[in-house]
């Protein structure tokens, strides 16, 4: 149990950061500093964000895979990893992207995807 949540901590944590990355740059033209920035330099500005992405990321499938003494399969770590890029996206989105709105289709994909973590869990 302790294996698990501490993999389930590091996709948060990593899921995070990987949410700036490839979308924390798109409210960077609200920052004087970031608006004289080429397209280059904000991919090398995601890089980096990116880098820590991967800090908590690999670690968490090495601790959390079943073929190392962890609780999961492949498959688990792949759906647990997706429903949290997706709980993570929607808080991010809701918070820095007050324009967008959670529709009642986004309410039943994300039921469709629990529906996917029962059966991918489904011994």
């Amino acid at each position: 149990m302790k294996k698990a949540l501490f993999t389930i901590g590091l996709l948060i944590l990593s899921n995070t950061f990987m949410t700036f990355a490839w979308y924390g740059h798109l409210k960077f033209k609200q920052m004087n500093w970031f608006n004289n920035l080429g397209l280059v330099s904000i991919i090398l500005i995601s890089w980096g964000i990116a880098l820590f992405e991967y800090s908590f990321q690999v670690p968490a499938n090495r601790i959390g895979f079943n073929g190392n003494g962890g609780p999961f399969n492949l498959w688990q770590l792949k759906v647990i990893q997706e429903v949290i890029t997706l709980v993570v996206f929607t808080i991010f989105s809701l918070i820095f992207f007050k324009n967008e709105a959670f529709r009642l289709n986004h309410f039943i994909g994300f039921f469709f995807l629990i529906l996917a973590v029962y059966f991918i869990f489904k011994k």
